[in-house]
């Protein structure tokens, strides 16, 4: 399998789209019509202020659209899940692994990414070919506050559409560890997805105890896997 990078790049020359026909043709994904109907449903709900994007996963590390400020911040009502099956980028059909998602319930701590005004629906789209392909999250412009409980202000946010055929929350933690100590696709391992994860919220002084109990759970099971040979 040729790998390739997750890259501003890359998303702006339809190369997921192009990932997707050719790694996992049968995937049912959105139309660029119902992607951009999505978008502008989002924009025409925006509050007043600036436009900031809540980073829970990747996107902390690697957010392939232009950033003008970084806050920690924190959401309540959503909590941090690996619930989303995926079976192209880092997985496979016969492989299928797991990404993050916002699911219901509980609160999160991530990065507020402040979006630039200019060129701001440019980014956007790029974010939707990004993270709308199959449908699976649910965009939502969420308070955002602070470590110390004051107000950063509305961000979008990916939210896991449960109703998804792809909604992976009723997992066992042995079959989430499975599967991303194993998982792998063209833009690499769920495995390496989920370890640099726990480093980019370090990055920011953020711990989540949860994830970094589930790495260290992934590395041993590799490691077990790897010296069994």
């Amino acid at each position: 399998m040729k790998m390739h990078s997750l890259t501003r790049e890359l998303i702006e020359a339809g190369g997921i789209d192009a990932l997707v026909a050719r790694d996992a043709p049968d995937l049912a994904v959105l139309t660029e019509a119902e992607r951009a109907a999505s978008l502008n449903a989002t924009l025409a709900a925006r509050p007043e202020g600036p436009a900031w994007l809540f980073a829970y996963g990747s996107l902390i590390w690697n957010p392939t659209v232009r950033v003008e400020e970084c806050r920690v911040g924190r959401i309540d009502g959503w909590h941090r899940a690996f619930c989303l099956e995926t079976v192209v980028g880092r997985g496979s059909p016969a492989y299928p692994g797991l990404t993050l998602a916002l699911d219901a319930g509980g609160d999160c701590t991530g990065v507020a990414l402040r979006l630039p005004e200019e060129g701001l629906e440019h980014e956007l789209s790029l974010l939707w070919r990004r993270e709308m392909l199959a449908g699976a999250y649910v965009p939502r412009w969420l308070e955002v506050s602070d470590p110390a409980g004051g107000h950063i202000g509305c961000a979008i946010a990916f939210t896991m559409d449960r109703t998804n055929p792809h909604y992976a929350g009723g997992l066992s933690e042995a079959e989430v560890v499975d599967r991303l100590a194993n998982a792998q696709g063209a833009i690499g391992s769920a495995a390496d997805y989920l370890f640099a994860t726990c480093e980019g919220l370090a990055g920011h002084g953020v711990r989540d105890p949860a994830l970094d109990a589930l790495a260290d759970a992934v590395r041993k099971r590799r490691e077990a896997q790897n010296s069994q040979g």
